[in-house]
């Protein structure tokens, strides 16, 4: 298992939120944690600290007002750690190029290729012609409805019709490199992991796969380690020191560091 850091930024700042309160209409959200630092500072301390394969999150849609302001903060962060970190939130075919340009090594996707519902498969051909699935991490987040895990769009705020299951990641890994998914109805809660999801996701291994949402002890990284087989990877946001959490940054990155 690794350790992913990330930098989420909404209204052009650095912030921790609660994923289910996210909402474009007027740019709402609930705010966990509102840095005083800019992207750049977390970019230079994960490089610093040997940290790769984190997530910069634009968490503005591109018609919103700030969406300038928080693509300013990614395009920092990204230019401060070339080849370190991912990038997701309104990358579609024709500006993902212009990320990877700016330093990420991967962009991630969800909306682009989930449309009414459904995949929309030409535009997952589409963005493998831009950039190459090497370069590509589908976004599956999903929330329970009915007693099932849907995949969720739009910035968790819209469900789909494609029900999360091995069989699509297993027909989706052709097309893509990693997958992230965020459990929404725990993200931003510090509250406990959805262990049922991660031990389901740790069912699969065809490809690297990082589960966020909810961890907020040591303990919760030991069930993702457990129960996700040590090959779940996960992203720890509310609960690190480094925004306002219980757990020591410090203590993760030392043990999960490629430089150790």
């Amino acid at each position: 298992m690794e350790f992913r850091p990330c930098i989420d930024i909404h209204n052009g700042k650095v912030k921790q939120i609660v994923g289910s309160s996210l909402k474009d209409q007027g740019n709402q959200a609930v705010d966990n944690f509102v840095s005083s630092q800019d992207a750049s500072f977390y970019a230079n301390l994960y490089k610093k600290d040997g940290l790769s394969g984190g997530h910069v999150i634009l968490l503005n849609s591109r018609d919103s007002e700030f969406y300038q302001d928080t693509k300013a903060q990614a395009m920092l962060a990204l230019s401060t750690y070339p080849g370190g970190l991912m990038v997701g939130g309104g990358i579609q075919a024709d500006n993902a190029k212009e990320f990877l340009d700016a330093g990420a090594s991967h962009v991630i996707v969800t909306s682009y290729v989930f449309r009414d519902g459904k995949i929309l498969y030409d535009r997952i051909h589409q963005m493998n012609q831009a950039i190459g699935p090497n370069h590509l991490t589908l976004d599956l987040s999903c929330r329970m409805r009915q007693g099932k895990y849907y995949v969720v769009t739009d910035r968790w705020q819209t469900f789909t019709e494609e029900e999360l299951t091995l069989e699509l990641l297993k027909r989706l890994s052709p097309f893509c490199s990693e997958f992230l998914i965020h459990a929404v109805d725990v993200e931003g809660k510090s509250a406990g992991i959805d262990q049922e999801l991660v031990s389901y996701l740790g069912r699969f291994d065809l490809r690297p796969l990082t589960y966020a949402g909810g961890i907020h002890s040591y303990e919760d990284l030991d069930k993702i380690q457990q129960f996700g087989k040590d090959h779940v990877h996960a992203t720890v946001g509310s609960a690190l020191d480094l925004f306002g959490g219980p757990l020591s940054y410090d203590l993760l990155a030392k043990k999960y560091s490629k430089l150790q």
